[in-house]
């Protein structure tokens, strides 16, 4: 049984004071930041982010309760980071994961990836 397309994420804890920061520094780097609540997977967004952050806040036993009140984000790979059907490759993840570092007081997010459905994103066109 093969898997359904995919949309490759890690899920992160953002402080709202450095949200559009981190966003823009991620497109400079072909990765996209959507915020859970807004994001087209969920037929009802806030809840689906209201329920993601607190499994993640009580899956540390209150180690990151000072991100009670951040925003639950996916952060995905643009094009550029594929190479056809070939997994993503590690400097892919070293590139998302060293820029997370950098904003490491204001994000919560454990090494891994998970995979949502497709994000149905407008693609540039090339001629």
């Amino acid at each position: 049984m093969r898997r359904p397309p995919h949309e490759n994420v890690a899920t992160v804890l953002v402080d709202p004071l450095v949200l559009r920061e981190l966003e823009v520094h991620l497109m400079g780097l072909d990765l996209r930041l959507w915020p859970v609540a807004t994001s087209p997977v969920y037929a009802d967004g806030p809840r689906a982010a209201f329920q993601l952050r607190r499994r993640l806040l009580m899956a540390r036993r209150g180690a990151w309760d000072d991100a009670a009140t951040w925003t639950p984000v996916w952060i995905a790979f643009g094009d550029s980071w594929y190479d056809g059907a070939e997994p993503l490759p590690w400097r892919a993840h070293d590139t998302l994961w060293r820029t997370l570092e950098l904003y490491a007081g204001h994000v919560r997010y454990r090494l891994g990836l998970g995979g949502i459905p497709r994000l149905d994103i407008p693609r540039e066109r090339t001629a």
